[in-house]
């Protein structure tokens, strides 16, 4: 059923990365959408989403998976944005103690708010360290967190003690490393797909279709070979955008790779996603199982 809101421009919320140039493109072209940037990230547009400060978020799935599971605000999953896995990079600061991710056990681990991705991808890296409470039944221990609200306040945290570590993108930082202001002690990938789409119930679902449907465009567009090649419009216009150095953008861009339909959502990815977050402790199944439709929106997303 089509809903009867009618609204002015659909608000999309987006974190100003490399990740979201199709998503620039369409804003730049498209009167219909006005982009709302959330530079905190995930657990930013999540609270927007709450707030009805947006309609719509291309964020990070585990934090959106796990948000619907916590009831964090009311959403349901339209798109999947990104088909590879994202390269989390293990953080601490330059004149850090901490040489490895096995270093970190037992401290303080900075978030940019507690929903995140930096906070929920922590606890996926204590599982896939074997950081266990209990062993025998593979708890994962909790951990300390420090709520630090944006990425500069997580790089001022490792270098002022107020956090020992802390996870973000791998090329979003990697300036910051170079520079000297931080190190890089490991990474974590992750085992999903890294990025999807979800709106809020009430914006009308004819709208949600034709966004994807212009987005989708954007998407195939990026993910071409001619925009990827040497002299292509992708590494020219991240650049000017986003300032990002030419042969760092080469490298992301190696490790990449957007879904041929936007539009598509494996109903494995969701459950993997959710099997390998209540292993983390970060969700846990209800009493009859995890039902798909309280997380994608099958009247505008096509489950395969």
């Amino acid at each position: 059923m089509t809903s009867s809101t009618s609204i002015k421009k659909l608000r999309v919320g987006y974190v100003p990365e490399h990740f979201s140039t199709p998503i620039l493109w369409l804003g730049e072209k498209d009167s219909g959408v006005e982009l709302v940037s959330c530079p905190s990230g995930t657990g930013q547009m999540i609270q927007a989403l709450a707030d009805d400060k947006i309609d719509v978020s291309v964020a990070l799935t585990e934090s959106l998976i796990a948000g619907t599971v916590r009831q964090a605000a009311p959403y349901r999953i339209i798109g999947q944005y990104v088909s590879s896995p994202l390269n989390w990079a293990v953080i601490t600061g330059k004149d850090t103690l901490y040489k490895s991710i096995a270093d970190l056990r037992g401290k303080t681990i900075g978030v940019s708010r507690m929903g995140s991705g930096s906070q929920i991808f922590a606890s996926y890296m204590a599982l896939r360290e074997g950081w266990f409470s209990n062993s025998e039944k593979q708890e994962v221990e909790k951990l300390d967190f420090k709520v630090l609200d944006t990425f500069k306040g997580l790089r001022d945290s490792v270098n002022d003690g107020t956090a020992a570590a802390f996870l973000w993108e791998w090329f979003t930082t990697k300036p910051y490393v170079d520079s000297g202001e931080c190190r890089f002690i490991g990474n974590v990938e992750t085992p999903w797909p890294s990025w999807a789409i979800v709106a809020r119930p009430n914006v009308d679902q004819d709208i949600l279709r034709g966004f994807l449907q212009r987005l989708n465009i954007e998407v195939q567009d990026f993910n071409s070979a001619s925009s990827r090649e040497a002299g292509g419009k992708n590494i020219a216009y991240i650049q000017k955008s986003l300032g990002y150095p030419e042969e760092d953008i080469r490298a992301w861009l190696k490790t990449v790779d957007y879904p041929s339909d936007i539009r598509e959502i494996k109903e494995s990815v969701v459950r993997e996603t959710l099997d390998i977050l209540e292993k983390a402790g970060v969700v846990k199944a209800p009493s009859d199982g995890w039902k798909m439709e309280t997380f994608v929106d099958t009247e505008v997303a096509r489950v395969v």
